[in-house]
């Protein structure tokens, strides 16, 4: 029996400090991250882990880079917002990716480690024409840094719209187009938004949504921009009655793992939402003017991912637009469990859906590893 005790001793030993001892947790920021970023770290000798500098657009931007083996097709990944940044959450809700894709995290200007390296921007380079020229440009460098001729590009809501315009533009670039939470006709969505928060608030017999609401009404019927006041009180509303995270009052448990990013120092995560008003004011105005859905052909495959629930950017909308578009081919995934965060509300489905239905166009190709 003693023999059986010692054994079982040095067995459990990894396990904590002494078999029977409470593990103790994390005392600081500085703790956690360097639990998280043990458990991530990337050791496989074809892999890279790395935060790169990259000159994009006249100033420094910056991206992550994750995989198991380079030999795999590039993933690179739209951010929304615009100036919200998912570099810093992807340390949980994208685990497995890089055993499958290299996947390119990227924060846009004014936002994120990019306004950490560069600075504010002057306020007349935050236009949609310099954003999109700026996405162009990395995946030009993609293409360049990882000797790629084709890559995957995953927008995700004003990301979406970001690789909407460049699948149509430079299909060539592409394997295929990933749209997630996608952008098509923005003033129906918005219209749409305002209907079913009010119908929530009217239900609900909240007073005073119901008095915000009715304050910005009309609400995205004429043609132009939307005040930006006007956008926040629906987005206010719309988050509250789940519009945005299914069955979830806003957004913040998601933010929340940014405290913990394993990329982000503590200046980065002080500094990461400072240029978002400035972007928000300069930029959600006009994109959300902005009508994709006469966007009709893409000489690419499409594959489009929505959350059944997504009152943010509608999947109603975005669905009746699929339903016209020409392409070589086509597939929508419905996301029963989720509406506008699909990467937090259905992270399984979501990697399962990427190796069934991306990777294997790149297989196809001959650009993954065996």
């Amino acid at each position: 029996m003693k023999r059986l005790a010692a054994l079982l001793g040095l067995l459990m030993a990894p396990l904590g400090p002494a078999f029977g001892q409470t593990p103790v947790g994390p005392n600081s920021r500085a703790e956690a991250v360097k639990i998280i970023a043990g458990l991530r770290e990337i050791v496989s000798p074809q892999g890279l882990q790395a935060i790169e500098t990259v000159p994009i657009g006249g100033i420094k931007q910056v991206v992550s880079i994750r995989s198991q083996d380079l030999r795999n097709p590039v993933l690179i990944y739209f951010h929304g917002g615009p100036g919200f940044v998912e570099m810093p959450l992807d340390w949980w809700w994208n685990r497995g990716w890089d055993e499958y894709f290299t996947v390119v995290q990227w924060d846009q200007r004014n936002a994120g480690k990019t306004y950490v390296a560069s600075g504010p921007n002057d306020p007349a380079l935050l236009t949609p024409e310099r954003y999109q020229a700026d996405a162009e440009e990395l995946v030009q460098w993609a293409r360049t840094r990882f000797s790629k001729r084709k890559v995957f590009v995953l927008g995700h809501s004003w990301g979406s719209m970001l690789g909407l315009k460049l699948a149509a533009a430079h299909p060539e670039w592409l394997h295929a187009y990933i749209g997630m939470g996608q952008a098509t006709n923005s003033l129906e969505s918005e219209r749409r938004g305002w209907i079913w928060t009010m119908i929530q608030a009217q239900a609900d017999r909240n007073v005073q949504a119901i008095a915000e609401l009715r304050s910005v009404a009309p609400y995205a019927t004429k043609p132009g921009p939307i005040p930006v006041k006007s956008i926040l009180t629906q987005r206010k509303w719309l988050g509250h009655y789940g519009g945005a995270a299914w069955r979830r009052r806003g957004g913040d448990f998601e933010a929340a793992a940014i405290k913990l990013a394993p990329e982000y120092s503590d200046e980065d995560v002080r500094n990461a939402f400072k240029g978002q008003a400035a972007v928000t004011n300069a930029l959600l105005p006009r994109i959300l003017s902005t009508d994709l859905s006469t966007i009709r052909t893409l000489k690419v495959p499409l594959l489009l991912i929505l959350g059944r629930h997504d009152r943010n950017v509608s999947s109603e909308v975005a669905a009746e637009w699929f339903a016209t578009l020409r392409a070589p081919s086509k597939r929508l995934i419905w996301f029963e469990r989720s509406a506008h965060h699909m990467t937090s509300e259905e992270p399984g489905k979501l990697l399962t859906t990427l190796v069934a239905h991306a990777r294997p166009i790149a297989e196809k190709a001959g650009d993954a590893a065996p």
